[in-house]
């Protein structure tokens, strides 16, 4: 069974995360998503454990950012 690469294109990136190359590009340059350049045309490639801890991340701040915003208040304000 092959195993998968320890890193992957940026193109690979959007496709994981369903976002456009051009968002993808921007969480890199952004720092928010950790990345290497490698090779003679600097390409990026982001470390699947980086990306994998990314995704953990931004289901945590979503978490935390859903019960400090509960859907009843929300409604209750929009009435």
């Amino acid at each position: 069974m092959p195993s998968e690469p320890r890193f992957l294109l940026l193109s690979d990136v959007a496709e994981i995360l369903n976002i456009s190359a051009s968002q993808t590009y921007a969480l890199v340059r952004s720092g928010d998503l950790p990345a290497i350049q490698v090779g003679g045309r600097r390409q990026w490639r982001v470390a699947r454990e980086a990306l994998e801890q990314y995704i953990a991340d931004a289901h945590r701040q979503t978490a935390e950012w859903v019960r400090a915003n509960p859907l009843g208040r929300a409604a209750a304000r929009d009435d």
